[in-house]
């Protein structure tokens, strides 16, 4: 039976995942990275410092180090996520429905531990979790299942007693890998997406999540 609902955070809980290719960028211009849009899905799932890793092999520049950009971006996208994000809509109201129920509640994000700390502070919904781990302490991200274990050790539950929500594909994949039950948000853009079969659930916004959902797919 599930008792423990992870969530991931940047396009689920925030509306913040537009905002890194806003950063990205922006940091990249000022070092003279020749990236573009374009570029993004060269390093889709991975975490910032892997990303800026990638970037300096393929497309090496002159100056700061890799994790010297990725730094940067992560300063960037905390300040930006502050001043232009928000609260996505049916977050609040699936998170108070679940801790009113005893349901133990986690975290899992690829994001660093210092931008979700930060962000679940500014946004004040970090009472609600019981448990919030990172990609960036498990040896691999998603689409890997480790940041999703991680946090279901945490709370002491196993995966068989976990649901994951997620908006991404690869999120999906590591919920799924996990052995989890997998509810996925997609964003409009993304919704028809074939891949988003593999989810045992698919919702238009976490306004549609309740406690029978949970039930259901147990």
């Amino acid at each position: 039976m599930i008792n423990t609902v992870l969530f991931d955070m940047d396009g689920l809980l925030l509306d913040t995942e537009p905002l890194w290719g806003e950063s990205m960028l922006r940091v990249a211009k000022k070092h003279g990275i020749p990236i573009g849009p374009d570029r993004f899905k060269e390093t889709t799932g991975l975490r910032i410092y892997e990303v800026c890793e990638y970037w300096a092999v393929k497309y090496p520049w002159q100056g700061s180090t890799a994790t010297e950009v990725a730094d940067e971006i992560l300063d960037d996208i905390i300040a930006t996520s502050k001043e232009k994000g928000s609260v996505l809509r049916g977050v609040k109201k699936a998170l108070a429905l679940l801790k009113d129920n005893n349901y133990k509640i986690g975290l899992a994000s690829s994001s660093s531990l210092r931008m979700i700390e930060e962000l679940v502070s500014h946004f004040e919904i970090k009472h609600y979790f019981d448990a919030i781990t990172s990609a960036d302490a498990s040896e691999l991200g998603k689409p890997h299942p480790a940041v999703f274990l991680d946090c279901a050790a945490e709370l002491g539950s196993t995966p068989l007693q976990c649901a994951v929500l997620e908006d991404s594909v690869n999120g999906m994949i590591a919920g799924k890998a996990a052995r989890m039950k997998v509810i996925v948000v997609p964003d409009a853009l993304h919704f028809d997406d074939p891949r988003f079969a593999l989810a045992d659930v698919k919702l238009s916004s976490m306004e549609d999540f309740d406690l029978e959902l949970l039930k259901r797919i147990s």
